[in-house]
Order: C-alpha cells, then sequence, then structure tokens
C-alpha cells in the first residue's frame, strides 16, 4: 500500500536547529585551554586586559584572535611563557589542548591553531609564578 500523501517535501519538513557560537566564546575557551599547559604564564594582551586584571577581572579572551566560519575555527595565540620553558614543547601542547577544548565544546573543527610566544617570565619576577600562571 503506497502512501497517499506522498514524499515529504522540503517545505514540509521543520526548520534545522541553527547554532551560532560567538568569536569571543571560542576564545575564551581557548584562553582557558592554553592557561592549563604547564609553562604559560599568561596571555599577551593590550592595555585594555592588562587594566582589566589589575582591577581584579580574569580577561580569558586576552592574547586571543579567534576567526569563526561556517563550521571551522582558526586561532591565534600570544603567550608569555616561563623562563627556562622548552617553548617548542609548550607550544605543541597549547595547540593540542585548545583544539580539543574547542571542538569538544563547540563542535567546531578547528582548522588551525597557532601560537605566537611575545615574551618570557621569570619565576623570580612573579612571586607563585612557577604553577604555571599568573599570581
Amino acid at each position: 500500500m503506497a502512501d497517499e500523501e506522498g514524499p515529504v517535501k522540503p517545505e514540509d519538513t521543520p526548520p534545522a536547529l541553527e547554532i551560532r557560537i560567538a568569536d569571543d566564546v571560542v576564545a575564551s575557551i581557548a584562553g582557558m585551554a592554553a592557561a592549563e599547559v604547564p609553562g604559560v604564564f599568561g596571555m599577551a594582551g593590550g592595555l585594555v586586559g592588562d587594566l582589566s586584571e589589575r582591577l581584579g577581572r580574569r580577561n580569558w579572551q586576552k592574547g586571543v584572535k579567534v576567526e569563526v566560519q561556517q563550521q571551522t575555527a582558526t586561532i591565534d595565540l600570544y603567550l608569555v611563557v616561563l623562563y627556562g620553558s622548552r617553548i617548542p614543547e609548550i607550544a605543541q601542547k597549547v595547540q593540542e589542548r585548545v583544539r580539543q577544548a574547542v571542538e569538544s565544546m563547540t563542535g567546531l573543527k578547528v582548522k588551525a591553531v597557532d601560537v605566537h610566544v611575545q615574551g618570557v617570565s621569570s619565576p623570580d619576577d612573579h612571586p607563585g609564578a612557577e604553577t604555571g600562571g599568573p599570581p
């Protein structure tokens, strides 16, 4: 017995669920993931990010540039590492951790994670920096 109504037409189907994830959300995820890597002192940022942190607000988007297109993301991270750390190893671990965090939390495919080391910080300059993060 054939279905009398016929095949379902595209206009009869419910609209697909569309989810848009803001670049700032992806930047926050990337910043938090990068900060978890041992040897990363912090993110390099501008005056606004530094001022926010002095006022007691943590800006996870500082030092992160994200471009989201369709279902992909390209991420640039600007880091400060601890003196004595092996920079190539830290950069690779940051790339892996950021890619995994962004892909698992957003469903976006990460095309690239580019790490730019902008500075080196000595633990002597910042007490508590041995733990891998700013005091």
